[in-house]
């Protein structure tokens, strides 16, 4: 248990944290909370329910993740992932059952983690995670029509199809002040950027937009209309478990472990690029699942790594695991003593504020550059996207790994098939040993895809870290996925970033087709990447200053 479960905080307290790194730190925590007060109610409310159990995940969850887990800069809450399967496992069984399915999945998430399945978890295919996130943020949007048009609908139903046919049908009603609310909510999180990066959009938003509503007495639905009053305390209870009842649980309680270990680690690789760290993923999985085993018995839903307000965290200077439990004390403190105030929130700001953030989530751009790429990959994305949308996110997930399964043993037997009549001589072991100082030579020696891609963007990291010049030799690389695409693009920013030079070497035609596709040349221009070695050898001896002619490799 000692060699898996290392907590960051602990670590870095053993070490010691440098006094201005620590107020960084806490400016940074305060900053943050801020920022997470709107999305933590709105992702309460659109997941169905009350408000503060937004803000109690946010809290609770938060202070854990941050103070066990094994990143220094994670920031964990509610999150849009969740809202869809909140929604479901709340409509369906309640929220007694909701807290069971929290607790179980939070026990699952700990189960992973001392399995040391954190780096297999990272394996999950780039378009099936592509596919059931854009079929959330799909999902995401299509609730928050109601609260957006101010339709006087009274039960909105859970299909997506039926939902939209109750839609259409009561848009005559509409309320011309939430959808003037939702717009100027949409314009000012979106735009706000460009006149202060201090204080969000969102939570902007909402201080300019309330109190419009309260003085002028518009007729635009609140917080308080629906929900009551927000408490400012904290209340403990036990859910009312039956063993017999213990099946219904177990696929939603699967669903949202395995969907909040994807997104936390996820989020954990995103900030690691932005701060050159290195996260303990077990350690993550287990702090995430002990947040998820507590978190509900005050009142809260699912938590994960939340990559929008980690990314915050990391921009406004927050270094350490110090940051995130500030954040929760934060949101603690306005919770206890400004709570009261926010249940003038108008439901239409909440609703332009959740359409940006499934805007964000969409990941359009990731959406249509896969559906440019391989009939595979394509097929993996859209099967997991409409799945997603039309059926569920269990079956999704289970529909889009069994396919990614399939797909990959349908890819080796074809190069296995290539490589018949192929000679390769596989004891040949070249003399690298007349390669100038500051060059080195990496090769990735298979195929670049979703199982071994993690693998060989951490030896590229760990290698390129060393040198000025790194030569990728790519002759043995038969193709590439969006997961060896994603991952190689991460890890050659990077690189970028820390003032290193990388070469491709060996690239053949449809490699190199589809490095220019998705856009890769901003990290590697087209004049570094060479179709054999000879070439990019001699390309790095003359950025290093070598002194003599290069003998071919």
């Amino acid at each position: 248990m000692n060699n898996i479960f290392k907590p960051k905080f602990f670590t870095l307290l053993k070490s010691g944290i440098d006094k201005n790194q620590l107020r960084r730190d806490v400016l940074s925590g305060i900053v943050v909370g801020i920022v997470a007060l709107p999305l933590a109610i709105a992702f309460a409310v659109a997941s169905g329910v009350s408000p503060e159990k937004g803000l109690i995940t946010a809290i609770v969850a938060g202070f854990l993740i941050s103070f066990l887990g094994g990143s220094r800069v994670q920031i964990g809450g509610p999150t849009g992932a969740f809202v869809v399967v909140v929604y479901y496992i709340a409509e369906k069984y309640g929220i007694n059952g909701l807290m069971i399915s929290t607790i179980l999945a939070g026990l699952f998430l700990v189960i992973f983690g001392l399995l040391k399945l954190g780096t297999l978890l990272k394996y999950f295919p780039h378009p099936l995670v592509v596919g059931f996130t854009s079929g959330i943020a799909l999902v995401i949007f299509s609730t928050q029509i109601k609260d957006a048009f101010g339709l006087p609908i009274e039960k909105v139903p859970s299909e997506f199809y039926e939902k939209w046919m109750v839609y259409f049908s009561n848009f005559s009603s509409i309320n011309w002040t939430a959808i003037s609310i939702t717009v100027i909510t949409i314009l000012i999180t979106v735009f706000s950027k460009k006149i202060t990066s201090k204080i969000t959009g969102s939570f902007l938003s909402i201080i300019i937009l309330t109190p419009i509503v309260q003085i002028f007495e518009l007729n635009a639905a609140t917080i308080e209309t629906f929900f009551g009053s927000i408490p400012n305390s904290f209340s403990f209870s036990f859910p009312d478990f039956q063993f017999n009842d213990l099946q219904n649980y177990i696929g939603p309680a699967m669903t949202i472990a395995l969907l909040g270990g994807i997104e936390s680690l996820l989020s954990a690789v995103v900030s690691d690029g932005m701060i050159s760290g290195k996260h303990r993923s077990n350690t993550e999985l287990i702090a995430q699942g002990i947040a998820n085993m507590v978190t509900p018995f005050f009142g809260g839903i699912p938590a994960t790594g939340a990559i929008a307000r980690t990314a915050t965290n990391v921009k406004n200077g927050g270094r350490t695991p110090v940051s995130g439990m500030v954040h929760a004390v934060t949101l603690l403190l306005i919770m206890l003593f400004l709570g009261r105030w926010a249940k003038l929130i108008p439901m239409s700001c909440l609703a332009g504020i959740l359409i940006v953030v499934a805007y964000n989530m969409s990941e359009w751009r990731s959406f249509v550059s896969i559906l440019k790429g391989s009939y595979f990959d394509s097929l993996i994305l859209l099967s997991t996207f409409f799945i997603t949308v039309f059926f569920d996110l269990t079956l999704a997930i289970e529909v889009g790994v069994l396919l990614s399964a399939v797909l990959f043993m349908k890819r080796m037997a074809d190069i296995s098939e290539k490589r018949i009549n192929e000679v390769v001589d596989d004891d040949l072991i070249e003399n690298y040993s007349d390669l100038p100082k500051g060059v080195k030579i990496y090769e990735i020696s298979g195929p670049l895809f979703f199982a071994s891609a993690r693998r060989y963007s951490e030896a590229i990291e760990e290698i390129g870290l060393t040198c000025k010049v790194l030569i990728l030799r790519m002759r043995h690389v038969s193709f590439i996925d969006q997961t060896g695409l994603h991952n190689l693009k991460d890890t050659l920013r990077i690189l970028r970033n820390r003032k290193i030079t990388i070469l491709l070497s060996g690239v053949n035609p449809e490699i190199k087709k589809e490095i220019k596709k998705h856009q890769l040349a901003g990290l590697i221009p087209e004049d570094l990447i060479f179709d054999n070695f000879s070439r990019a050898t001699k390309k790095a001896c003359e950025m290093v200053d070598c002194p003599g002619p290069l003998k071919n490799g």
